[in-house]
């Protein structure tokens, strides 16, 4: 039989689960550098699966003995009925991005949402009274909409192509729901543009890009994309026309990623490990 030493010297896996996706993140490069760095004997994989599949990826995770996962996009909400439990945070937004297994039972986290807080924290915004409009109806921007909320925003606009669906993130987690239809046609007074969509070059949205260059936003301070590693960024463009900051997504994905570390391995690595893996 192992001794308890010989079970801590074997190699711990992590994995991030999403569609073709996965292959696409950085989540793998940074995180194996941090656990290298840490000093740990372990690894961090994508795992693509399929929509039909996700149950059965859940329950790998145990099978496997798995050390912990994230999930992103589009598994952020979907993935919620094949876990134990959820954290306080993560029940009320109403997705998940890091799954801690304690045993058989598995636990969903939501830290992109302090994650995100940490990246304003960074740039320097104090959310506290001010305006935030906010792009996309998903489990990134019901993230957001909650850390707005908590932080005690005046006013959180949220603007989806369904006015239905932000309609439903608003009665749950606060907020005015906006059509993205007829939004050019409106002078909007913000202090922050956050992007939660998966669009940031014209490449990906023609039509959304457009709209955005349209955008007739006033008292503008920083606009944060979700996103990252796009040569042409039209938030990045937008941000340099009203004159304010922009930050994309790798400093809010270090963030998340150093919380996402703490729950699984109780270390708290500095979050400049994680940026310096990220822009190696």
């Amino acid at each position: 039989m192992a001794t308890p030493s010989q079970i801590e010297s074997r190699t711990k896996v992590f994995c991030i689960l999403s569609d073709e996706r996965a292959f696409q993140t950085k989540s793998p490069e940074m995180f194996s550098s941090v656990l290298q760095r840490a000093g740990m004997n372990g690894v961090y994989v994508p795992f693509m699966v399929s929509p039909g599949d996700l149950g059965r990826a859940v329950q790998s995770l145990r099978v496997l003995n798995i050390a912990g996962a994230n999930v992103t996009v589009p598994y952020k909400e979907a993935v919620i009925p094949y876990l134990d439990i959820l954290s306080e945070g993560a029940n009320i937004i109403g997705a998940i991005n890091t799954i801690v297994r304690d045993g058989d039972r598995l636990k969903g986290y939501n830290t992109n949402a302090i994650g995100f807080m940490d990246a304003m924290d960074e740039a320097g915004f104090d959310a506290a009274g001010k305006t935030a409009l906010i792009f996309g109806t998903g489990g990134a921007a019901r993230a957001v909409a909650f850390i707005f909320n908590w932080l005690r925003a005046e006013r959180i606009l949220v603007v989806g192509r369904s006015l239905e669906k932000a309609r439903l993130l608003t009665e749950k987690l606060g907020g005015v729901p906006l059509p993205l239809d007829g939004l050019e046609q409106a002078e909007i007074r913000t202090d922050i543009v956050v992007n939660a969509t998966a669009v940031s070059s014209v490449d990906e949205s023609p039509e959304l890009a457009a709209l955005v260059a349209g955008l007739a936003i006033k008292e503008c301070q920083l606009v944060i994309d979700l996103n990252y590693g796009r040569s042409q960024n039209f938030w990045q463009e937008l941000a340099a026309s009203l004159g304010g900051r922009f930050v994309d997504g790798l400093c809010p994905l270090a963030y998340q990623a150093r919380r996402s570390f703490a729950l699984w391995t109780k270390l708290q690595v500095p979050v400049r490990e994680f940026l310096n893996a990220i822009q190696k």
